[in-house]
């Protein structure tokens, strides 16, 4: 019992640690393949257009 509110925050650093980590992937996939969605809804618009 003395100790349950450290494994409490030591619950809530992993969840924070998890979140950071999956941000980091989001970042780096989106870097790698933004230019092509780029051009995928660039060529959506200009069929839209037409």
């Amino acid at each position: 019992m003395f100790f349950a509110p450290k494994e409490k925050g030591q619950g809530m650093v992993e969840y924070a640690l998890i979140i950071v980590l999956v941000a980091v992937v989001l970042i780096v996939v989106l870097a790698l393949v933004g230019s092509q969605i780029s051009t995928v809804f660039s060529q959506i618009i200009s069929g839209l257009t037409r």
